[in-house]
């Protein structure tokens, strides 16, 4: 469909959309940014092509949205401590790290997890490394009503051992050239959030749980919570629940960590890949 200002057209039934006819390297009009943060509500996850934004013009739109958020365990840019580059390099010494190669909201573990997540594409390879994203609101409306009652007010609890801990998947040498990903105390610590929380903008609820961080249900052992989880997992990323993007350089994507998981594709060796990301603050699960 088409806005007043932009052009919204959908990606996929269940979220996404690309946005054409706006050129976010030049001062963006109020009235723009409006009906772009609608559209980022409406469709949780929005994209856009041929967008040559410099660090500081990539900071500056994200600003839109919210202030910007920090980046634990990750090495940033030197001059842009907000902005994390993303690296995975064609022809790696050791293998390669395929960061956010598992299906996760962006830092859920944190006191305030971000509510968005903008990622630019700065260097791509010829095919793959598409980014997969799901639906996290139609997750939680096609559970039955038993599921739904026995989820209302339950809570998960979410660290980032998996990742970021001493035997961590995402860690890299200290020696690396490219991505750097070290391990800190900080990731043993846990935090509580609810199973089904409630959009602080839009009002809906949606499932809040990811395999990445969620470590298990709050009262339950980890073999007890595993099958509610793990079908919650499976669940949640049926096929029509979800859209895929596939990049080109300066694509953009803007996607709403409060309702949305993502995936990135691990199907690109032998060539680089370079992204630019930013987080957005955000708040305490409702």
């Amino acid at each position: 469909m088409s806005g007043r200002r932009i052009d919204v057209r959908p990606l996929a039934g269940a979220l996404g959309a690309e946005i054409f006819g706006v050129d976010l390297t030049k001062p963006l009009d109020n009235s723009v940014a409006v009906e772009i943060h609608q559209a980022f509500l409406d469709y949780t996850v929005i994209f856009f092509r041929d967008q040559d934004l410099h660090p500081a013009g990539l900071k500056e739109f994200a600003r839109r949205f919210g202030p910007l958020g920090t980046t634990p365990f990750i090495k940033t840019m030197a001059e842009h401590p907000e902005i994390i580059e993303v690296v995975r390099a064609a022809n790696p010494a050791k293998p390669a790290v395929n960061f956010g190669g598992d299906w996760h909201s962006d830092f859920s573990f944190l006191e305030e997890p971000p509510r968005a997540t903008l990622l630019q594409a700065k260097e791509v390879p010829p095919q793959g490394g598409d980014t997969l994203f799901t639906n996290m609101y139609l997750a939680y409306e096609t559970l039955s009503p038993g599921m739904k009652r026995m989820l209302e007010g339950l809570k998960a609890v979410h660290g980032a051992i998996r990742p970021y801990g001493p035997q961590g998947s995402q860690l890299t040498d200290e020696d690396s050239k490219e991505m750097v990903v070290k391990s800190s105390p900080e990731a043993v610590a846990e935090r509580e959030r609810p199973v089904v929380r409630t959009h602080p903008e839009t009002g809906r609820k949606c499932l809040f749980i990811n395999p990445v961080y969620t470590l298990r249900l709050s009262g339950m052992t980890r073999s007890e919570s595993e099958p509610i989880l793990n079908y919650l997992f499976k669940h949640a990323v049926r096929p029509e629940f979800t859209c895929r993007f596939r990049w080109e350089t300066n694509s953009l994507a803007l996607w709403d960590n409060r309702a949305v998981m993502h995936f990135a594709i691990n199907d690109y060796l032998g060539h680089r890949r370079v992204m630019h990301r930013v987080t957005i603050n955000g708040d305490g699960p409702l």
